[in-house]
């Protein structure tokens, strides 16, 4: 028998950065406000010191992770393949339980830029028509900077960012990135200090012209209490940041920077182990009624709400509306529909180079430490001339010092006591120079329910129908160039690299990328191609809130958390100072 729980206000289901930021935004408006998160609970305790670090269990096992087991997703290249579940997720990897991927993300907290969030405007203002290739849809975001700004900053704060200042209040700054949109405010903390491999960056690409500049960073430089009260420990570059919970409360996360201040409100709860399957509506399908879970013990449970706040990874995102029957699903060869149009991911690669006569200590690093230009980013080329739009960011950094994700050189083996050797000889020796690059958007790239396969209550997977694009191989191409340029100012003894060619596929496995997928439920202007108004509001179902980088119309270069985060802010504030005083549509269709 289906059991009903009592009525609340707002139910988000997720409690990643999104849910926590929209828990806390809206508890302090003094509604009644439950989270559900499909995973277990994870706290600050369960990952600090003396507990160790296990490289094992955290990095080759992926234990904070979600498993396929529990929430696999099918994959092909286009729509003429069969698509196949993915038995690893290895391009990308999701956050699972409480905190969500905030909890095991890197913590660089780069921004779009203005050009980023205006590209279908840039688009047409530098291409000619029949210059670009037929098959990309490209979308304005339907937010300006001026105003979406503003919550990116807050969350700067939130986090205690660390790094240079470009561009305050359009005023170009000394040593920061000064292709960066203006900002309104400094940096919170000084960036990290510069590993041998930011340094000899940095001195490299200001030889060559280029303007280098500290990687922003969520790990704090200094002792540091945000605006919640929530205090956070300066980073002590030990090695384990990404894939791990911050052992030392250095890293913003949800659990450092707010959840322990949300638990405190007493119209705030949450419950572990609810796995929602679907937003239930009224009669009339204009409204939501609230959602249905399976609980711990295999009950399904029906969760009241007047608000419904979807805020689990995007994928996931996408697979609940579709799920749910909210917003017409998106139809490759008519182009009609929206739920799972525009899907993207975004490009990693670099170049590995090895120093005979250097030592790097990879151990005394952080994750988001590094260096970083932007000179060939979005709008700051000509790429008109180029042949694609689009760009990236290029970077030294040095993630982590684990032995089993060191570089060996190409003459070792892969595994075995010839491997062994190999790291024994490379370990400590190399340094990285990488890039994650704009994916545009296409026609062919969508998500959709799989008609075969389904998880474990029944509810079929999510089907990703995806493959790289042409556009942004040919901008590869470029990036490659000027990467191993800088690689040879720079003089390793050896070097290689693992930039994709032009006739690369995607392949969902075995080597990662980044868990920076977009799109799918879109924002924009327009509700016949886009799921989401500009508040992040449903078209179709007004006390539907959608928060995640499925918002995204495409992919830019930068790091999604400050931009889904301040869109959450920008969503929370609209909730709070119009939806409650006057529910209903937000913007008119």
């Amino acid at each position: 028998m289906k059991k009903t729980n009592d009525h609340v206000d707002v139910i988000i289901v997720g409690l990643g950065w999104a849910g926590s930021i929209m828990g806390i935004e809206l508890a302090q408006a003094g509604l009644k406000v439950r989270a559900l998160e499909r995973g277990e609970d994870r706290l600050n305790s369960d990952y600090a010191y003396p507990k160790p670090a296990d490289e094992l269990a955290f990095t080759k096992r992926h234990k904070i992770m979600q498993s396929p087991h529990d929430a696999a997703f099918t994959i092909r290249h286009n729509a003429a393949e069969t698509a196949l579940p993915m038995r690893e997720l290895g391009a990308f990897r999701l956050g699972d339980g409480v905190g969500g991927a905030g909890l095991h993300w890197t913590g660089m907290i780069t921004r779009p830029t203005p050009v980023d969030l205006k590209m279908k405007t840039y688009a047409d203002a530098h291409f000619k028509r029949g210059e670009l290739d037929e098959e990309l849809r490209i979308e304005d975001f339907p937010v300006s900077w001026e105003e979406i700004e503003p919550h990116m900053d807050f969350f700067d704060k939130v986090c205690g960012s660390s790094g240079e200042t470009g561009n305050l209040h359009g005023e170009i700054q000394q040593g920061g990135d000064p292709f960066e949109g203006a900002r309104s405010s400094a940096f919170p903390n000084r960036p990290l200090e510069d590993s041998l491999n930011a340094t000899m960056f940095r001195k490299a690409t200001q030889e060559m012209g280029y303007h280098p500049y500290s990687m922003p960073s969520a790990a704090v430089s200094v002792p540091y209490t945000n605006p919640y009260g929530q205090q956070i420990a300066p980073c002590n570059y030990c090695g384990f940041c990404q894939f791990y919970s911050c052992l030392n409360y250095s890293k913003a996360s949800p659990q450092t920077a707010i959840l322990d201040r949300l638990k405190q409100f007493k119209n705030f709860d949450y419950k572990t182990r609810a796995n929602v399957i679907r937003v239930e509506k009224h009669a009339d399908g204009k409204t939501a009624t609230g959602v249905t879970y399976i609980d711990e013990n295999g009950d399904e449970i029906f969760q009241p709400a007047s608000i419904v706040i979807l805020s689990t990874f995007g994928l996931n995102n996408v697979r609940l509306l579709l799920n749910s029957a909210i917003g017409k699903p998106y139809n490759p060869i008519t182009e009609e529909g929206v739920i799972g149009r525009n899907y993207t991911h975004q490009y990693g690669g670099g170049f590995t180079l090895f120093f005979d006569d250097l030592e790097f200590n990879p151990f005394a690093t952080a994750g988001p430490t590094g260096t970083v230009i932007s000179d060939f980013g979005t709008g700051n080329i000509d790429t008109a001339a180029l042949g694609f739009i689009g760009g990236a960011k290029i970077y030294s950094s040095q993630p982590t010092g684990t032995p089993m994700a060191a570089p060996v050189r190409k003459d070792a083996p892969a595994w075995g006591s010839g491997w062994k050797k190999g790291l024994k000889r490379s370990y400590g020796h190399s340094m990285g120079i990488k890039l994650e690059g704009s994916n545009m958007a296409t026609r062919g790239n969508y998500l959709d329910l799989d008609p075969v396969y389904k998880d474990r209550f029944g509810m079929p997977l999510l089907r990703v129908t995806y493959d790289y694009v042409q556009n942004d191989l040919r901008m590869l191409q470029f990036m490659k160039e000027k990467m191993e340029a800088i690689t040879k100012h720079l003089n390793p003894s050896e070097y290689s690299h693992n930039i994709l060619k032009m006739d690369s596929h995607f392949a969902s496995s075995p080597n990662y990328v980044n868990t920076h997928n977009a799109g799918g439920a879109i924002m924009g202007d327009n509700p016949r191609t886009s799921a989401l108004n500009r508040y992040l509001q449903s078209w179709d179902v007004h006390n539907v809130f959608v928060m995640g980088a499925n918002a995204f119309p495409q992919n830019f270069y930068a790091n999604p958390s400050a931009m889904v985060a301040g869109l959450a802010y920008w969503s929370a504030k609209a909730i709070r100072e119009q939806y409650l005083n006057n529910p209903g549509p937000l913007v008119q269709a």
